[in-house]
């Protein structure tokens, strides 16, 4: 065993010059956008399929635009993250430049589309839950988890754009932040569709512990081949993991707490 970066690697991983390790890190960054379209799609088409049938049936109201809008937004994004690190492992630098344009008018719109998605889901449950209707009582508990998912809704709000700002800023003047940000901001955009895998593990409603978890873990490869290729640490993951951890100490310290739960409702205007 070699010691790398404090880490114990294996004998036998692929020297620094090799062709292994250097198709390695040109395909690393398509393996995590690939990677990321599975996980939504493996939480979203289920959930959606539910949705469009109980729409259908009278079961729910009829599924709002904007969210059919903000679903069509981010399945484009990913397909855009897919497409730009296939583009970048091809060594076609000159498209996948002029297609990163794109994303500058993805993201303001796919931010908007988010911010006008919570406020409507919220009201639809928020009102019928505070009707004189017979069912009202038993949407009760769906308000008080939709006031700790508007937690996770807000942190995404805040990090995904920041997050690409960062990563575009640089594209021009420091590459190795530029593509691992761009990954990096894409990830705080999972924990929707990761909540949505009704099979895997969970600490919720009580925490949302395992969601931040299953986040880190999708970014682990992409982590632990740079240390074990660079034995160093990229500043992007320092930074991403700075605002993160900002951002959720927040979300944490409001969690299921009784505070939250009274003001989540005047914050959506109910």
């Amino acid at each position: 065993m070699a010691s790398i970066a404090g880490l114990h690697v294996e004998a036998g991983l692929p020297p620094s010059g090799s062709p292994l390790a250097r198709a390695i890190d040109r395909w690393i960054y398509v393996y995590m956008a690939v990677s990321f379209v599975l996980v939504t799609l493996t939480g979203f088409v289920p959930d959606s399929i539910r949705l469009v049938a109980d729409a259908k049936s009278g079961a729910i109201p009829p599924i709002p635009l904007v969210m059919h809008f903000h679903a069509v937004l981010m399945g484009s994004f990913l397909l855009l993250v897919l497409a730009q690190t296939t583009l970048a492992a091809a060594g076609r630098l000159g498209t996948h430049r002029q297609f990163g344009r794109v994303a500058l008018v993805l993201v303001p719109a796919l931010v908007l589309a988010g911010f006008i998605l919570v406020p409507t889901i919220y009201r639809s449950v928020w009102y019928p839950a505070h009707s004189a209707s017979a069912g009202a009582a038993a949407l009760q508990p769906l308000v008080r988890r939709l006031d700790n998912i508007m937690l996770l809704q807000f942190r995404i709000g805040i990090l995904f754009p920041l997050f690409i700002f960062l990563g575009l800023r640089a594209r021009s003047r420091n590459g190795a932040f530029h593509k691992r940000m761009m990954i990096l901001a894409t990830a705080t955009a999972l924990p929707a569709a990761i909540d949505r895998i009704t099979w895997l593990p969970t600490t919720l409603p009580v925490t949302p512990l395992s969601t931040d978890l299953y986040v880190m873990l999708l970014l682990s490869p992409m982590f632990l081949w740079d240390v074990v290729r660079s034995h160093s640490v990229n500043r992007a993951y320092a930074v991403w993991l700075g605002g993160y951890v900002l951002v959720s100490a927040f979300l944490y310290t409001a969690w299921n707490q009784p505070w939250w739960h009274a003001t989540a409702p005047h914050l959506m205007g109910v």
